[in-house]
């Protein structure tokens, strides 16, 4: 088993991850990086020096490389992972584009994982897009399953026909057991996991919208909802639209996950109203107001819900102000004269501008349900 060719497509933040998780079991993993034509190879020293993605990529060190087609045609386990930036219908499109040109060089016997999420009935279409690029039948000459890599870890593994796959277990045992069901069943957990957390956050976002009272506020800044933001919010929204657009007709299902989209949208538009609200109750002008979010996103993240959401809120807040800037952490406004409403999207970056407090005219926001406002 050592000497089996494991491949992970994708250098991101849960494809290096999940490298070295396989890694400590006791294996080497070759990971493709797709901005270069080469798998690098990781091996307990790699992950003993560098713990993350970043650490790896910041530092450069000399690694031990093949090109992408060797690692592809030699793989036993290829682990399907691609970094999405696109938007939209391109979505779709470029996913399929990347699995077409990653399994079109696999071998007989290879086992292909698939990391992303597919929705319901997504993984049908990927396996006879998969016999079809190779010619293999899945099940009898090639392997496939789905397990879809996110916030929290997913315990199943949909399977082919429900069949454990003993290898693959043992390569993914380094936290727990996985139990094996058949894909359409480890298609609906995943559906009940990601709907249950966005039902849930739902529920939350529409009954803040009543908090408009100061003394409604206050009372609910001491709930541990108010440690929630917006970085929490929305991890893996591309889990629910791919959801979202696997459901058909008029159902319940598409009514609930419809809803769920349109509550997220929906906190967006009250951040804004809230950034306008206070600049109508401080007299401040917008021509003389600066907009910064201190967001620290990981670049490396597979998905690009995050990327996307902070180009959203910027592009949506320069329709009323002009300057407004993306930041990460802290920020220095000793040479601006301008009145500077700082946001805060995440918990890190909260901690980082409290820590940092100056004695500066800059009003802080938390970006939580409730918009909490410090002077």
């Amino acid at each position: 088993m050592a000497n089996d060719k494991i491949v992970i497509f994708g250098l991101t933040t849960q494809g290096y991850a999940l490298a070295s998780e396989i890694v400590t079991n006791g294996h080497s993993v070759y990971v493709i990086d797709e901005s270069a034509a080469s798998a690098i190879l990781i091996d307990a020293d790699i992950v003993k020096n560098y713990p993350t993605v970043s650490s790896l990529k910041e530092d450069e060190p000399i690694l031990s490389l093949i090109p992408t087609d060797i690692a592809l045609s030699t793989a036993e386990y290829l682990f399907f992972g691609p970094r999405i930036r696109k938007t939209g219908s391109d979505i779709k499109t470029d996913i399929t584009s990347k699995f077409k040109n990653t399994t079109s060089k696999i071998k007989n016997g290879c086992s292909v994982v698939y990391t992303l999420p597919t929705g319901l009935g997504g993984n049908n279409e990927n396996i006879s897009l998969l016999e079809h690029i190779t010619g293999f039948t899945v099940g009898k000459k090639i392997n496939y399953f789905y397990y879809p890599l996110g916030t929290d870890e997913f315990d199943y593994i949909g399977s082919f026909d429900g069949e454990q796959n003993k290898k693959l277990d043992k390569l993914l045992k380094a936290k727990k057991n996985k139990k094996f069901v058949n894909i359409s069943s480890s298609e609906l957990i995943h559906a009940i996991n990601i709907l249950s957390r966005f039902s849930k956050l739902t529920g939350l976002l529409e009954v803040c919208r009543f908090a408009t009272e100061k003394t409604s506020k206050s009372d609910l800044i001491t709930n541990k909802f108010s440690e929630l933001y917006l970085d929490d919010m929305i991890s893996d929204l591309f889990d629910l639209r791919s959801l979202s657009t696997s459901f058909e007709g008029s159902t319940n299902l598409v009514a609930l996950s419809n809803s769920c989209l349109k509550s997220i949208d929906g906190y967006v538009k009250r951040l804004i109203d809230e950034i306008r609200l206070i600049l109508k109750k401080n007299e401040l002008k917008a021509s003389r107001t600066k907009i910064l979010l201190s967001w620290s996103l990981d670049q490396h993240d597979m998905k690009g819900d995050k990327n996307e959401m902070l180009e959203n809120i910027i592009l949506k807040l320069r329709d009323y102000i002009g300057d407004v800037d993306a930041v990460e952490g802290d920020v220095d406004l000793f040479n601006t004269d301008k009145t500077t409403l700082v946001i805060a999207c995440s918990k890190y970056d909260y901690e980082k501008l409290k820590n940092n407090a100056k004695d500066d005219d800059r009003i802080l926001i938390k970006a939580n349900p409730i918009f909490e406002t410090i002077k």
